[in-house]
């Protein structure tokens, strides 16, 4: 009996590991062909999909920077962009969450019902609304309407209060108290230790989507000078409309490119997200 029950166990879990292995072979997918396609020739592209590199990959990196990619001002652009908007974000949205957990207040229910309810609301309902503001505010052709929004990241603010009613531990900060420390201290000695791995996840996705943030800059930017890497790679398929053929091999190298910082912060964020969630707190 025991022995069955433990064969049983033993085929569910390389069930599971079987349905794991496919959902990750399918996201690998699109990566593994949009690298394949930076390899292809536009004759090879046009003849279909593969899974076979082609031999075009220098042809297509000397079209890529003959388009006036400048790919060390396009990484630049985008690092400092994505950077500063993620880490002023989950600043910001962590004293928010540390505040709607650990105090009692008139109208908490009210203020965290608002930040759900901004979640429901699609960003692309404010856009107009938005560019016409930052017009009037001579704001165009400048980082601060990318960066400064970030500020207020409702989503981030909801993760990290549903993440901290899991770890956040009263006693911490009474301890904390006790010994004479300010409630700033508190939060920066003894909260953001304890909601590292939320504040690891949510770096990932605030990252990821300020880099490949694309709309609001093509909005709000004109200046060459200022074009995120995305916009850089965007340009080159504007020529199409122009009656020039589209390198798309040149293409597919621009966006290899573009998303192999998403990967380095990934890999280095994600060893984070695994670490216990109350550690950093005992420590502090």
């Amino acid at each position: 009996m025991k022995q069955s029950y433990q064969n049983s166990l033993r085929a569910r879990r390389i069930l599971i590991y079987i349905c794991f292995g496919i959902l990750t072979l399918l996201s690998l997918l699109p990566f593994a062909v949009m690298l394949v396609d930076s390899t292809r020739s536009v004759v090879q592209l046009y003849s279909g999909v593969s899974l076979l590199p082609g031999s075009s990959l220098a042809h297509n990196l000397r079209v890529l920077f003959g388009y006036d990619f400048n790919l060390a001002r396009g990484m630049f652009n985008s690092t400092f962009v994505a950077v500063i908007s993620t880490v002023l974000s989950l600043y910001c949205s962590a004293l928010g969450a540390y505040a709607l957990v650990a105090y009692d207040f008139k109208g908490k229910r009210l203020v965290y019902a608002f930040v759900v309810a901004l979640i429901m609301i699609p960003g692309q309902v404010s856009m107009i609304g938005f560019y016409q503001f930052m017009i009037q505010l001579n704001l165009l052709n400048n980082y601060i309407p990318l960066i400064l929004p970030g500020i207020c990241a409702p989503t981030t603010v909801f993760f990290l209060v549903e993440y901290m009613g899991t770890v956040y531990n009263k006693d911490y900060a009474d301890s904390a108290r006790l010994d004479g420390a300010s409630e700033i201290k508190i939060f920066h000695s003894v909260m953001l230790p304890m909601m590292k791995p939320g504040l690891a996840t949510m770096a990932i996705f605030g990252f990821v989507f300020s880099w490949n943030n694309f709309l609001m800059p093509l909005m709000l930017i004109s200046d060459k000078h200022l074009y995120t890497l995305p916009m850089m790679v965007q340009t080159m398929t504007a020529l199409g409309a122009g009656g020039k053929t589209v390198e798309w091999g040149a293409v597919y190298s621009g966006l290899s490119i573009a998303i192999a910082p998403i990967i380095i912060v990934y890999l280095i964020l994600s060893r984070l997200i695994v670490g216990g969630g109350t550690a950093g707190g005992v420590k502090g």
